[in-house]
């Protein structure tokens, strides 16, 4: 009940609140800059809540990154290595997807990190802060493992995406 309680009064006009216009050009920007130092396609989707629908089905945060991740098509790069970083603004939850080229070299443990970084700074009101250090963390990682080789085409979009 308490989980229905938090999607149902977490409205969306919320989520603009936090997430204005010149947070998300300051997120794109950062996203941007990271990926002229690695190989990678970074995206953040960010969500206010979810439907009834998916309340009920019992949709957890993860279940729902990966549809997203999914619906995005971050699979479908040349080289494997997309990742999303969803936000589930209800739940104050952080959800990382990686794709398998970045998986089979970054384990699982580096993810955990940068969700418990994130959820700390959304705590402490931090979201823009906390975003923006979230995909240097997630640069860094790929600037190790995918490093920049020559002209990088842009495969996904660096703004934000609010669902």
């Amino acid at each position: 009940m308490r989980r229905f309680l938090q999607h149902l009064c977490y409205f969306p006009w919320r989520l603009r609140q936090l997430f204005p216009r010149p947070v998300l050009d300051r997120i794109e920007h950062e996203i941007a800059a990271s990926e002229r130092h690695h190989s990678g396609e970074i995206c953040v989707a960010i969500e206010a809540n979810l439907d009834l629908l998916q309340l009920v089905r019992g949709t957890t945060a993860r279940a729902r990154a990966l549809e997203v991740f999914s619906d995005l098509r971050l699979w479908d790069t040349e080289h494997n290595n997309g990742v999303l970083i969803y936000l589930l603004l209800a739940e104050q939850r952080v959800e990382i997807v990686a794709d398998r080229g970045i998986n089979a070299r970054i384990g699982p443990q580096s993810w955990a990190q940068v969700c418990r970084d994130l959820g700390d700074a959304f705590r402490r009101g931090e979201f823009e802060t906390g975003v923006c250090h979230g995909v240097r963390d997630i640069a860094a990682q790929l600037r190790t493992h995918f490093p920049a080789t020559g002209a990088h085409s842009n495969e996904l979009p660096n703004r934000p995406l609010v669902l």
